[in-house]
């Protein structure tokens, strides 16, 4: 194998695939990326067998070939090279290294045969949505940050992507949650969307996803079956298992009849939240909620730390009550707003609060609060 690259386009392509690989491995392989010249470029495949990240870049290719080499190393030695540099890589028989040079700078890597390297398999992939790249990153961002982080319940580690009709309308909708809080987004449901598998992406899947639509044009293809999901952005490509599990039943935790109806300014809320919760004690970041026509008294009670009170105005003119949230919570909330006006409706002191975006109808969040 032989070609010339130009630097930026072997960095972009690097820096799409490496990521998916695994600082520490077990199988050598998987430290590797997969290197295919031929034609007019050099294709880069990476993966950690859950997912794969494929993406390719145009070369002058002197002679075709393929081997794999340590993603990671590779991508490290091209970003600290000269901007605008071409750079050569190149792989014989003879020497058992992957040369990279560039100017006055060569680099050898040692390599693992290309025929070891493990390929996932897109068989079944049958239904197939077109999506607009701004609607699905939008889907992402107002509900990924509700994804588990806890291993236990494995089946809440990904975002349940699948597809509702209400009213007669079809609707492609993203739901996270991790048990304290759930995150729901939606949009209408694109060409195809109609009896595709509503599937669990991995968080992992989800991060990776979303960095790639960064660099991608206006549309993506989803393709979708009950085992895997594959996004199709122009020349890179993203192929993941999805979590082999049932998404619980959501839509029985989101608050239809919650009456105590409260407006807020939105920022200046958040920063009040983000102020007194300094003193909280790290482990329950609770903030006491005490809510009355007109105004709201935020508090933090610390045995250690002291005391933070805080009065906002607010829009509510109902009964006193008061309750207690994680102000972490709170706040990844208050991050999705969009307006300058967050909608809060609650129930009882101890029942779900649902949190709506006034200038977005297509979002609902809903807090659990803190039983103190």
């Amino acid at each position: 194998m032989k070609l010339t690259i130009e630097r930026t386009a072997l960095l972009k392509a690097l820096g799409h695939v490496q990521s998916a690989v695994e600082r520490r491995n077990t199988i050598p392989i998987l430290s590797n990326v997969l290197l295919s010249a031929e034609r007019d470029r050099l294709t880069f495949s990476a993966t950690d067998l859950d997912l794969e990240i494929i993406d390719e870049a145009l070369a002058q290719v002197d002679q075709p070939g393929q081997i794999t080499a340590p993603a990671h190393t590779l991508y490290e030695i091209v970003r600290k090279l000269p901007e605008g540099a071409d750079v050569s890589l190149s792989f014989t028989g003879e020497d058992p290294r992957l040369t990279v040079s560039a100017g006055r700078s060569r680099f050898n890597l040692p390599v693992l045969p290309a025929g070891d390297f493990p390929v996932m398999s897109s068989d079944g992939l049958s239904s197939r949505i077109s999506v607009q790249v701004a609607d699905l990153m939008r889907l992402m961002d107002k509900t990924r940050f509700a994804i588990s982080t806890e291993e236990t319940r494995y089946y809440l580690n990904g975002l349940y992507l699948h597809t509702v009709v209400e009213n007669g309308v079809s609707k492609l909708r993203a739901v996270a949650t991790d048990g304290h809080r759930l995150a729901l987004a939606e949009m209408l449901a694109p060409e195809g969307a109609a009896g595709a598998p509503g599937v669990i992406v991995p968080r992992k899947t989800v991060a990776e996803a979303r960095r790639l639509l960064e660099d991608a044009g206006e549309q993506v293809d989803l393709q979708l079956s009950a085992q895997k999901v594959r996004f199709e952005l122009g020349h890179a490509g993203l192929t993941s298992k999805v979590i082999d599990g049932n998404f619980p039943d959501y839509v029985r935790v989101i608050p239809r009849d919650n009456q105590k109806i409260m407006l807020l300014d939105n920022k200046l809320f958040a920063q009040a939240v983000d102020r007194v919760a300094t003193i909280s004690a790290e482990k329950s970041r609770s903030v006491r909620m005490a809510i009355e026509s007109g105004r709201m008294v935020l508090t933090v009670r610390n045995m250690e730390a002291g005391q933070a009170v805080e009065e906002l105005e607010i829009d509510y003119d109902g009964d006193a009550f008061e309750l207690s949230f994680n102000a972490r919570y709170l706040l990844d909330v208050t991050d999705q707003i969009s307006g300058e006006t967050a909608e809060f409706r609650f129930g009882g002191p101890n029942d779900p609060a649902l949190v709506l975006d006034p200038l977005d109808a297509d979002v609902q969040y809903v807090l659990m609060p803190l039983r103190v």
